[in-house]
């Protein structure tokens, strides 16, 4: 029985893929996960490379794998493998190398693997063209790790081709796993005990225009609710041009239906200035963005609405940024993800004039991370002194042992009670934030 360890950088999608892989080499009855003070025969890197800093850190990742597990199997896969296959293969110590196209093939290869190791007689890199992969591709069965909210990846690859974004070039065109088989996963981690499901996708927006006949996320989504298979849904990032009033109107129903989507909606805004968002190649303005997140408002009145935001992007001036920065200030969302422009070759952004030099867009950056940390804080305040219902999680709080978990609308809240509480729902009354910014409540 060999013992392997999964680190995983990036999306929820790579963390699904990963947790996928894992339970497959430990149904394969050969492999056993291991912790990281153990010594592992077998070490997968799944890598991210959305921006410079993901691509360094996965590089660096990979590197102290090699030192720290002496004789193991070091397997990288993951968008950096699929983008930088030939730069990962020349780190020293790297066994194989895994692109996306083939990262569902992993434990098969490994269980290969097995009957040969500890040796291995030459390094392998396996990368198929990513843009000529047009089937949905998962390992096999369930991905739930040990997540109170597992992960269930409906969508693979994105067609937007924005001109910042190396995703497309390392995940390959859209791709959507047919209505049938999501419904099945859903009904079999409803056996297993999970209360909430998290539907995640690099283009989710995009999910089932690939499929024949063609099917949309909406129609996935009422097809998840006639079936009842789990209590609760969360839909992961989604584009603004792809949140229609039908989404959200599901989100907005006072019937407790088995299946109902959270009142939480993630959507890239990414610039608040017209000309920037043309540049970026991002089908909307200013106003529709605006407009979107006053009717989602309206119609949920306690959603949580998420944003991200790209900072720097060649050509944006101070007057771009304000722009940006004062769109958000007069929205009440609920907190801000802020990323600094990072140029990736491959992409025209890559190439475009006018780069803003890396102090300027630290400073911005700091400046709306700063505004994202008061509308979070101005989002949990609303709550304060009122009931909510709250999925308590598996684990304790590291700092002081006590239950957390979190509400439909994406409040984390701590309280006291017993282990009996683990992936239950539960009655709480927020009744002030913590000193580090945190709701605290009490049952009942």
């Amino acid at each position: 029985m060999k013992r392997f360890i999964i680190k995983t950088l990036g999306c929820k999608v790579n963390q699904c893929e990963s947790e996928g892989i894992g339970q497959a080499l430990i149904a394969s009855g050969q492999a056993l996960p291991t912790t990281e003070d153990d010594m592992a025969d077998v070490v997968i890197i799944n890598t991210c490379t959305v921006t410079g800093k993901a691509g360094m850190q996965s590089r660096q990742a990979v590197r102290q794998a090699v030192r720290a597990y002496p004789g193991a199997r070091i397997v990288v896969t993951g968008c950096h493998a699929q983008t930088a296959a030939a730069e990962l293969s020349a780190i020293d110590g790297v066994d194989r190398v895994v692109g996306n196209g083939d990262k569902h093939k992993i434990p098969e290869m490994l269980i290969d693997d097995i009957g040969s190791m500890p040796s291995i007689d030459q390094q392998m890199i396996t990368c198929t063209d990513i843009a000529s992969v047009d089937q949905f591709q998962t390992t096999p069965g369930v991905s739930h790790g040990h997540r109170t909210r597992p992960f269930l990846k409906i969508q693979d690859g994105c067609d937007a081709f924005c001109t910042y974004c190396i995703v497309p070039h390392a995940r390959g065109r859209s791709r959507s796993l047919p209505p049938d088989q999501a419904i099945e996963q859903i009904a079999q981690l409803g056996r297993l005990g999970y209360r909430e499901v998290v539907l995640t996708g690099i283009h989710i927006g995009r999910y089932g225009q690939d499929l024949h006949p063609a099917s949309d996320l909406y129609s996935l989504l009422c097809r998840i609710r006639d079936a009842g298979a789990i209590d609760r849904l969360r839909i992961s990032s989604i584009e603004p041009a792809e949140l229609t009033d039908a989404i959200i109107h599901l989100a907005a129903s006072n019937d407790a239906f088995a299946g109902r989507p959270c009142r939480h909606f993630h959507i890239p805004l990414q610039s608040g200035d017209d000309d920037i968002l043309r540049r970026m190649h991002r089908p909307y303005d200013r106003d529709y963005f605006h407009a979107l997140v006053q009717r989602i408002l309206k119609t949920v009145p306690d959603a949580a609405i998420g944003v991200d935001t790209l900072i720097g992007f060649p050509g944006e001036t101070d007057a771009a940024f304000e722009n940006t920065y004062d769109l958000i200030r007069s929205l009440p969302v609920a907190y801000l993800h802020v990323f600094p422009f990072s140029p990736r070759r491959g992409t025209p952004a890559f190439t475009f004039k006018d780069q803003v030099p890396t102090p300027v867009i630290k400073e911005r950056c700091q400046r709306m991370r700063r505004l994202g940390a008061e509308k979070r804080k101005a989002f949990y305040r609303r709550f304060v002194k009122r009931p909510v219902t709250v999925l308590v999680e598996e684990t304790r709080d590291r700092n002081d042992g006590r239950l957390k978990g979190l509400t439909d609308n994406y409040i984390p809240v701590r309280l006291d009670g017993p282990d009996s509480f683990y992936n239950t729902y539960q009655p709480v009354t927020i009744t002030r934030l913590s000193d580090d910014g945190v709701p605290e409540g009490v049952k009942g």
